[in-house]
Parts: C-alpha cells; structure tokens; sequence
C-alpha cells in the first residue's frame, strides 16, 4: 500500500469540488463516459497498428451499474487501462494546461467559480462533486497487474496492488448521501442520451422491464406481474459527423459538442463538410461561445480530433489546424491517411496538407457568411476571437486577404467598427493609401493622438487599432487588393512650391528654440525638429524608422522579447503655429524655457501611450511654469 500527496493544483481542484455550489452536477458522468471513450479509442488505435497489441482481445464497450443498496455507480471501460505510474501521473497530478488556467482564474468566490465548472470540463475530478469516495481499478492492456487508486479527496490517495480479469478501467463512485438521483436508471439512461449518445463505443447498461400479469379467457389471473432486468445499449454509438446532416438535429450538434468540448455552454456556430472526390474527409467544426481558458497560453490544449476511418489517431496535434484557428473545437476524419500515421509523417503528408488547407479556406468562408449575414453572431465571435484571428495576417500569407476581410476596425471618424471593404469605399482613388494608427492605450485617447490632427484637417479617415497584437502585426500587412497600408507617421502629402517656402522660411525661425530645447533635453530625445503635420497640439514625438535600434527593436517585440532592448531615443516635433510655442520662441526666460522642454516632452509621451520615467519631477516642473503664468 502507497499513499501519495496529491498535486497541489489538484488539490485546490479536488476542494472547488467538493465545496462546490454548482448546481450542473450531472456532468460528471459525461467526463467519466468520455474518459473511457478516450482509452477505448486508444486501444482501437494500437490495436489495428501495433503487432504487440493485435493478439489482445478488443470488445469495446462501457459500463454502467447501479448498486442502490451500498449506494454505489460503477463506470467500466475495456479500453487502455492504466499500471500504477499511470494513475500517478492521470490521477494525482495535473499536466493539461486548460486546467492549469481553470484554476488561475479562480478568485476564491464560491459561487462565482462554480461557474468555471461549466465552462471548462475538469475531467475526473469532477466524480467528487457527487461522491465522497472514488475508487478506480485498473489493467493497462498487455500488463499482467492490476492496481486500485483510492481517494476521499481529502488531500491523499493512495495506490495498491489488486485484481482485474481484464484489461480496462472500473470506477466505483460511492456517492454522498443528498445524491441518491444518480442511483436511478431513467436519471442516468437521461444524461447519456444528451451528452454521450453519439460516442462511438456503446454503453450498457441493467434496465428494469415490467412483465404485466398473463389473464385467462376469463379474466383470472394466472400468472402474476414482475419484473425483469435486461443488459441494454443506451446510446446510438453511431460517429455523429459520418451521418447526413439532413439526419441530425441542432440538440444532437450541441449535444455532441458538449462530449467532445467538455463545454457545458452551447457552441456558437458549427461547419459540417463532407468533401468527396481525390480525396474523402468529413469535418466538423465548432466555434465555442466562449473563449477558452488557455487560449492565450504556449502550451494550448488543440480542440481538434483526427480520425481515420472512424479510428481515432490524436486529439494532442497542434498542426491540424493553424495556430489563429485554435479556437476551434471539432473532428476530421479521412479516410486516405494511413493508421499509423506518426505525427512526423502526418506533419509532412501531402493528403494532411490538403485537408487542413481545404478546411481553413471553408472556415474563412463560413466565417465570412456568418458576418455577412449574422451581424450578432459575428460580433460576438470576434469580442472572443478576434484577436486570435489577427495572428493569421503573418503566419498565413496564402490567406492573409480573406483574413483582412474578416476585421473589424475602428476608425477615427466612426463611434461604429467597419470591415475593410467598407473602408476602402471612402478611399482616396488616386493615392489608395489605407491609413492606420497602432498604440496600446485607450481608444479614444488614440483617437485624439496629435498624429493624427493633419488627417482631420485634410479629411482622410484612419484605422485606430489599440490592441497589442495590432502593433505587431500591421507593419507587416503592406496592401490589401490595390490599395497600400500606409502608418500615419510614414504618410506623405504634396504641398505646393509657395507651402513649401513657407514651411522653410519658418523652420529657420525656430532654429533657435529647437537648438535650446536639444541642449536642455539632452540624451532624452535624438533630435528637436519643426513640424507642420500639427494642427492643435503644440508637440508630438515619433521614432526614426531609419534607426538600425527601432529596426532591432521591432524584432525583439515580434519575438516577444522588447523588454531586453533599452528603450529608443524619440524625435521631439513642435508646431510652430501654435501659441504656446510661439510665445516660448520669443521669451528670454531660460528656466522657463528648459522646464517647458520637459514638460511638453513628457505631454507628448502621454500622448503617445507611454510611461513617465519621473512623475514627481514633471509635476515639480509643471508647477513652477504655473506659478510664472499666475
């Protein structure tokens, strides 16, 4: 006898549910049916491909059992079964990062995090929402020893060596005393039907059956009434995505992802394809309701299941589907793909390729429908996914326009968001230049930028994006259709000879001033230079994109790693029209004028998005400016 410390993570989890509000409780025996799917699908798979496993003897089925008296439910499986290492590793840890991020978004409220519950399947764990002690025995498929996990959830469990006739899985849920429902048959027979009815493999199990009394010609009774059980299947264990979709209903869709998801909301949308010709595949593919909660993490959990001819191969293949699809939760099946297939060779097959091409195109397009036609649907599609979708406009150049057109901007001129071909309509047709602005700060102080004050005053719209991802990702995308994207920092106007004149006669009247401003900043800024880009603010700053360090820095940042570059040296740009700096061109107060430097320095940082490095010494400065003008 061993007895081990769970996890810690497990831990929390274990008490989450035990403690649990939660009123969705049935769910349970969805996880624990489709924990013995999965092993029964492994061992189909190893089966079928692997010759140390080809004399095992296969008959795939789940079990279900009441036992009223001692209050127990008994879920069994013939699938891969597990040796002790692996009810360790399955059992007393956690390695699956959407549990990792289930329990990072725990806040400690009872009642709120029970609503994590529904939306993130907590596998196994989930047995304690309805039992005080779980016990699970079993096989692994090939081995000779048996091995019994045993666990209260009380902090410990403990592994000893038993018996098992075969190879497989038995989990015994002695359930607490207020959950006596789930010892009743229609109870059960009830949740398989809406969560599990389409899982492959069929389920069994006892059924009580009335036998009415048999009657003479007469009326008399000669035989009485009784009862009688019969081991029966309970769900169809038909693969729900090989049937026509003129033969299943939206509750068998949502059903059926529910299982697979281990999602208890209902999806938001679903693309059921048969694709027939040189090559068979079938896919179905959801777009769950709401995001999951690794989403954002390296070590996502992929929410696509590949099989082959109705055999399951991997659901843990991140090369499916492109990483900016991995929102996605679903199936593909083929039929013209090896069964052992490793994932090297599934990483480099041609029929692989193809599929997961076909597949993507189908689901720019469906998206492409569903925000042409379903503007609720779509909105809130891409409050979830939106930024997801983003990364698709540098990884996959092949559809880098189709993703362009499934945007969302928001614009300087509009309180609405546009896509881009409605943009484009309001372009100008000579320059077909798309102009944007990126910056990480709240939108409408992105709006009121002081970069963009010329594009008011001639008229041109801009894209404001504000999200991170935008400032990595757009000064990749260089055009769209004919029109090129243009940063409004990068944009050029033509000026005629007298405007230019006149913007040279007045930059050499500021020599002076740009000159005492560069001596007072120092190694603050590269440079002190007149603009006429301005049309209210008095300064802006901008970065030399000529500079091998903003080039440097631009790397970093797209690697993730422009926290290890020293921040870039910007470019002060003052307007010489405006009053505030009109009126320093012409005072002899030299304080005045280097705390003014400063001061107009750091506005335009705020402007910009940026931190202060010395609040406190901008306050002082901004102060004794202040007092000078009281």
């Amino acid at each position: 006898m061993a007895k081990h410390q769970f996890q810690t993570e497990v831990n929390q989890l274990l008490q989450l549910m035990i403690h649990s509000l939660y009123s969705n409780k049935e769910i349970f025996l969805r996880e624990l049916v489709s924990n013995g799917s999965d092993a029964l699908d492994k061992l189909n798979m190893l089966h079928l491909t692997d010759e140390k496993y080809k004399s095992i003897d296969f008959n795939p089925r789940i079990d279900i059992a009441i036992d009223k008296e001692a209050k127990t439910l008994t879920i069994s499986d013939t699938g891969i079964g597990m040796n002790d290492e692996d009810l360790v590793a399955n059992l007393g840890t956690i390695a699956k990062s959407g549990t990792k991020a289930f329990l990072e978004n725990l806040s400690g409220d009872q009642k709120n995090d029970s609503k994590l519950i529904g939306q993130f399947g907590v596998g196994f764990y989930a047995s304690f929402m309805v039992a005080d002690k779980v016990e699970v025995t079993s096989k692994k498929a090939g081995e000779e020893k048996a091995f019994t996990w045993i666990s209260t959830g009380d902090g410990e469990y403990e592994i000893i060596e038993s018996e098992k006739e075969s190879h497989g899985t038995t989990i015994v849920l002695h359930l607490k005393e207020d959950e006596s429902e789930f010892l009743e048959e229609y109870r059960l027979t009830s949740i398989i039907t809406k969560y599990s009815n389409h899982i492959p493999f069929p389920i069994f199990m006892d059924k009580e059956h009335y036998i009415a009394a048999e009657t003479d010609d007469e009326g008399n009774e000669t035989k009485p009434s009784s009862t009688e059980i019969k081991n029966e299947q309970i769900n169809k264990a038909s693969a729900l995505w090989t049937l026509a979709k003129s033969d299943i209903s939206d509750d068998e869709y949502k059903d059926f992802y529910q299982s697979i998801a281990h999602d208890s909301s209902e999806p938001l949308k679903w693309f059921h394809n048969k694709a027939e010709g040189a090559i068979e595949y079938t896919t179905l593919f959801y777009i769950p309701s709401q995001a999951p909660m690794d989403l954002y993490r390296v070590d996502y959990q992929s929410g696509i299941k590949l099989y082959i001819n109705r055999v399951f191969i991997t659901d843990d293949e991140k090369e499916l589907m492109p990483t900016y699809l991995r929102f996605l939760r679903g199936v593909i099946d083929s039929k013209d793909l090896p069964l052992n297939v490793s994932r090297e060779i599934l990483q480099s097959n041609p029929v692989m390729a193809k599929i997961k091409n076909a597949s993507v195109k189908k689901v720019l397009n469906e998206l492409s429908k569903m925000m042409k036609k379903d503007k609720e649907s779509y909105d809130k599609f891409y409050g979830e996914f939106g930024n997801v979708l983003k990364e698709g406009l540098y990884s996959d150049m092949g559809n880098r326009e189709k993703i362009l057109e499934l945007m969302q901007f928001n614009t300087m001129n509009s309180d609405e968001k546009v896509s881009i071909e409605e943009f484009v309509k309001n372009v100008d047709e000579e320059k077909k230049e798309i102009y944007y602005i990126t910056g990480q700060m709240n939108l409408g102080m992105l709006k009121s930028s002081p970069s963009l004050e010329r594009f008011k005053a001639k008229g041109y719209d801009v894209l404001v994006m504000n999200e991170e991802i935008d400032t990595i990702v757009f000064p990749m995308v260089t055009d769209y259709k004919e029109y090129k994207f243009v940063n409004v920092t990068d944009a050029k106007f033509k000026e005629s000879e007298e405007e230019k004149k006149e913007e040279e006669e007045k930059s050499k009247d500021f020599e002076g001033l740009t000159k005492e401003f560069k001596e007072a900043l120092g190694e603050s800024v590269k440079d002190v230079q007149v603009t006429f880009d301005l049309t209210d603010s008095p300064v802006a700053i901008k970065e030399d994109k000529e500079d091998p360090s903003y080039m440097m820095a631009q790397m970093m940042k797209q690697m993730g790693q422009n926290s290890e570059m020293p921040p870039i040296k910007p470019i002060m740009q003052i307007n010489p029209n405006h009053e505030m700096i009109l009126k320093l061109k012409d005072s002899a107060d030299q304080n005045l004028i280097n705390d003014a430097a400063f001061v107009l320095l750091d506005q335009a940082k705020l402007y910009a998005g940026m931190e202060l490095e010395d609040t406190a010494d901008f306050i002082t400065k901004l102060n004794r400016i202040m007092s000078k003008a009281l």
